[in-house]
């Protein structure tokens, strides 16, 4: 009868012990990581389908500069996303009571460390590539490729970079707050 009623304890302790939460979100990390090489892949791919070196010398290399520039930002975005998928696995201690909250903690961080940094680069060379090759047009073109957000004017060279470092540390500090939130609470009960 005592193995009818314990039978689930294997699994109770794989939850307890934190295992269930680091290993996932590694796996998490590892596949973002894989969508920042590939979503370029598929832009380029979708792109030259739908005819974008059909419309005209200006508009295909506007086109590839800025997918240049979201290629090389997916490769900064695989390498943080695949670095930081060994990292969430260590953020947590063995045998903590709170273990859940260092983990989407880390997860919190390196999102908004990935998200900043593609906003401050691809914002900062979007635009100067659109307001180069576009002047006024520049919102149609940004508009057609899907970055209709990334076309302000020339003071989006400034705004977006700045916009993204505050969205780093931003997530940097919640990410740090709850952290240490964390680990008062598992010292305060040892």
């Amino acid at each position: 009868m005592d193995k009818f009623f314990n039978f689930i304890k294997p699994y109770l302790d794989f939850i307890d012990s934190g295992k269930l939460y680091r290993e996932p979100f590694s796996w998490i990390y590892i596949v973002i990581s894989v969508l920042n090489l590939v979503l370029p892949l598929y832009m380029l791919i979708s792109s030259v389908i739908n005819g974008v070196f059909a419309a005209g010398f200006n508009f295909a290399i506007a086109f590839l500069l800025v997918w240049i520039v979201i290629a090389f930002t997916g490769w900064l975005g695989f390498q943080l996303w695949w670095n930081r998928s060994k990292r969430v696995i260590a953020i947590s201690e063995e045998g903590a009571d709170f273990v859940a909250t260092p983990v989407f903690a880390h997860f919190i961080q390196t999102f908004g460390e990935w998200a900043g940094t593609c906003l401050a680069i691809v914002g900062f060379f979007a635009t100067v590539i659109f307001n180069i090759f576009f002047g006024k047009d520049a919102f149609w073109f940004a508009s057609m490729i899907g970055l209709g957000a990334f076309q302000g004017g020339w003071i989006n060279l400034v705004f977006l970079p700045i916009l993204g470092f505050f969205i780093i540390i931003f997530s940097r500090f919640i990410a740090e707050s709850a952290r240490a939130l964390a680990a008062i609470a598992n010292n305060t009960r040892k």
